[in-house]
Formats: structure tokens, C-alpha cells, sequence
């Protein structure tokens, strides 16, 4: 994985990690006993369901440790500010479509595509990552090239 995190993102992780592994399981724990004694499993569907919950607790866990386990920490007091990076701002131009926006190069865990936020491991965010204003680079998408210019970085 080796997805790159701010410490702010680490906690989340680590907060939801403990969660999971006390609350949650614990909760799940004390459905799949009272809907155990409900009687025959097998045809148990509160049973089947307390059972699925746990798998997917239990994915999410093994998930929650592997990106904390791979992560790189970014430390935002040491990030260069005058080329792109992670929680970076930029006013840039799509070459190809004359079309200008204004986009935030942010972490897997922040990525909002809708407003903007691009993950700094997406196509783009690789392409634009250590670049500064006035660069033009060129982004190979999946079945696509196309350009931009870094017009300013806010």
C-alpha cells in the first residue's frame, strides 16, 4: 500500500483501529450470542447477519492495520511550500479544454474528487506532486494524455 498520511490522518486511523477492535467487536459479540440462542443457525437469518458483521468488522480491521503498518507520515511543518504537495492549493488550466480550477492535492483518506481535492497518489496528484508555478506537465491517465499548467499555487 505505502500510501502517504498526514499525522491527523494516522489518528483517525489509529481511533477507528480501537474502536473496531473493543466497541465494535464487542457489540457484535453480544448480537451473535443473542441471536445464537435464538435457536437452530441454520435457518437463523439475526444469526447469519451478527455473522457477516463480524467478517466485515474484521476486514476493516486487517485494513485499518495495513495502511497504519505502510503508511508514510508527511509532516506538514517540513513540506516545501513553493512546489505542490500534500494539502497544497492550485489555480491550474486543462490544456487541452481551456478549462481553469482550483484544486487541493490531499491524502487518499481526504480525497473528494467532487470539490476538487485530489489524492496526491491519483494520475494527477502524482503528475503535479514537487512541481511549481508555471510548470505545464503531462498527466497519463488510464486510455489518456492530457496537459496542464500550474497557473499559481495558493
Amino acid at each position: 500500500m505505502n500510501n502517504r498520511l498526514t499525522i491527523e490522518n494516522m489518528r483517525k486511523l489509529q481511533e477507528e483501529l480501537e474502536y473496531r477492535m473493543t466497541v465494535k467487536r464487542a457489540e457484535i459479540a453480544k448480537e451473535k450470542m443473542e441471536a445464537a440462542a435464538h435457536g437452530d443457525r441454520s435457518e437463523n437469518a439475526e444469526y447469519k447477519e451478527a455473522c457477516r458483521n463480524y467478517r466485515e468488522n474484521d476486514n476493516r480491521i486487517q485494513y485499518l492495520l495495513n495502511m497504519i503498518s505502510t503508511a508514510t507520515i508527511i509532516d506538514e511543518d517540513e513540506v516545501d511550500k513553493s512546489v505542490l504537495g500534500i494539502n497544497s492549493k492550485a489555480r491550474v488550466r486543462f490544456i487541452e479544454d481551456d478549462y481553469e480550477t482550483v484544486l487541493s492535492l490531499v491524502t487518499t483518506m481526504d480525497l473528494d474528487p467532487d470539490n476538487m481535492c485530489i489524492s496526491i497518489e491519483s494520475d494527477l496528484g502524482k503528475a503535479l506532486a514537487g512541481k511549481k508555478a508555471g510548470d505545464i506537465i503531462e498527466v497519463n491517465a488510464p486510455g489518456e494524455k492530457y496537459s496542464v499548467e500550474i497557473l499559481e499555487i495558493l
